[in-house]
């Protein structure tokens, strides 16, 4: 088997793993569990907070004194078998311990899965773009996978197990955690990843336009949550009507539109329009998805809204790294996207998880949610990021490296 036929596989089973719990945990929680939308809000806010510190434990430790197979093998393991005892768990407190200490082992992985990939390809540039697609497939399987595990389960008349997302996603972990030890070999990196290197871009931040920038990355990638965390509830909604069972395969429409869009029109709208209009659109693409939210129906556009997620995601974050990685002088390049990524992956997602949860608990009285008001609420302030971005936001030119980097 070719070492791409390998990384490709390791794309997968990594992004099936969080396919498999992310999209519905939040109705797990909220339906059968009985937590309140903060609860909720914390438990997703655990990847963004270990997303934040993985770069002590992945770039200044583990990867330095151990091949970066063994420490995706031991990790990914590790993980999986915390995530089998997690999908029992049904008191809070102790759910919150485990689910911090399973985040803490995953998130490392995100960074090494694509350490790994471009050392031991021979052209990255050219080739990572097909590894990595292998990783959103693999979100779209493991929706799929789960959908009909259920259907299974309702045919048989059996009822659905208890946790069964957190339980798939353990048993795929436990299957990355083998698979890893076929990777190829890539002895540890002894000048890893500096965990404050993003401090060394904050010059760039003197810069008008990419501060607005940066302002507004942040702001939208709090709001990325409340797709993130209170979709599914809402799709199993009366006001949705989509059963638990498949919630999980409707979800994927979201990855499907996401690889249409960066596979084939990511490219053509640079090439045609140019960054500044690709973000615009992407922007825009915020507000248009949570007012067909906020009104609800038809059932249908509801559902068909969910292919937004490929514009709302890739015009507006990875062109985001694009245009970083474009205007950022190239001696403070890698700080730059360590920037945005803390900014936006980071801190974004971390307080966009406890907002959400708390929006979500503010409009439900007796156990009905008013889902108009809740995302009325995402969508006036990407509607506001919209306007601020096309009022105020400019490309600018890079700062020269020696201001940037004094």
């Amino acid at each position: 088997m070719s070492a791409k036929t390998r990384l490709g596989i390791m794309m997968f089973l990594q992004y099936a793993i969080w396919g498999a719990w992310a999209p519905v945990l939040s109705a797990y929680l909220i339906r059968d569990l009985g937590f309140s939308g903060g609860q909720v809000g914390w438990i997703y806010a655990l990847l963004p907070l270990a997303t934040i510190i993985s770069p002590f434990v992945g770039g200044q430790v583990a990867d330095r004194y151990f091949s970066s197979e063994k420490v995706i093998g031991f990790l990914a393991f590790t993980g999986g078998v915390l995530l089998l005892v997690v999908s029992r768990t049904t008191d809070y407190t102790v759910m919150f311990v485990l689910m911090l200490a399973y985040c803490l082992l995953y998130a490392p992985t995100l960074a090494l899965t694509n350490s790994i990939a471009m050392i031991n390809l021979k052209d990255s540039e050219q080739e990572f773009g097909g590894i990595r697609v292998w990783g959103t497939l693999g979100w779209i399987a493991a929706g799929w996978l789960l959908t009909g595990w259920r259907w299974l389960a309702e045919d048989a008349a059996v009822p659905i197990a208890q946790g069964d997302t957190l339980f798939l996603a353990g048993v795929i972990s436990i299957v990355m955690g083998v698979q890893s030890f076929t990777l190829p070999h890539t002895p540890p990196q002894k000048e890893g990843v500096k965990p404050w290197a993003f401090l060394e871009s904050m010059k760039m931040l003197k810069a008008r336009h990419f501060a607005i920038f940066v302002g507004i990355t942040f702001v939208v990638a709090t709001e990325l949550e409340f797709y993130y965390i209170l979709t599914a509830p809402f799709l199993e909604s009366d006001k949705i009507g989509v059963s638990s069972t498949n919630v999980p395969a409707v979800m994927t429409v979201a990855q499907l539109a996401e690889i249409f869009v960066m596979a084939w029109l990511l490219s053509y709208f640079l090439k045609k329009y140019g960054m500044r209009k690709t973000l615009a659109f992407g922007v825009v693409a915020w507000p248009v998805r949570y007012i067909i939210f906020a009104i609800g129906t038809p059932a249908w556009l509801v559902i068909a809204s969910l292919a937004l997620h490929g514009f709302c995601y890739v015009f507006f974050f990875v062109a985001a790294f694009i245009y970083v990685d474009k205007v950022a002088p190239v001696d403070v390049r890698a700080s730059a996207q360590s920037l945005i990524a803390i900014v936006a992956l980071g801190f974004g997602r971390f307080l966009g998880s406890l907002f959400a949860g708390q929006v979500r608990d503010v409009f439900t009285t007796a156990g009905e949610t008013n889902w108009t008001y809740v995302f009325l609420v995402p969508l006036a302030l990407t509607l506001l990021c919209a306007v601020a971005f096309l009022l105020f936001f400019r490309e600018e030119a890079a700062p020269a490296p020696a201001e940037a980097a004094a």
